[in-house]
């Protein structure tokens, strides 16, 4: 498998790339399951595994999953509430129906 690679202007390879490869591992995993998911939801999946994520860390890594280099993927989000939104991961085949699913 390829090394992610990170960056930032605060970004310290040998403190942060390992918890970042991990939450970008388990943030890709849980939104695979074509369900649609909060920040916070995630962000207690993810503890749930013993993996530590702030709600922005896991923001940070669906913006991440969206870059070339991680992928290109197509992660829609819809509002639920005010001000906040669910992020769903569009498998090849599913854009159709889960764009219009986010329309409504």
């Amino acid at each position: 498998m390829q090394e992610l690679r990170f960056d930032g202007a605060t970004y310290e390879p040998e403190r942060d790339r390992d918890r970042l490869s991990r939450q970008h591992g388990a943030v890709k995993q849980a939104l695979s399951d074509g369900g649609w998911w909060t920040l916070t939801e995630l962000r207690e999946h993810l503890a749930a595994f013993g993996i530590v994520a702030s709600e922005a860390g896991v923001s940070a890594r669906i913006r991440d999953l969206r870059k070339p280099r991680f992928g290109s993927h197509n992660i829609v989000r819809k509002r639920v509430g005010s001000g906040l939104f669910a992020y769903c991961l569009l498998p090849v085949g599913r854009a159709a129906a889960a764009l219009a699913e986010a329309k409504s």
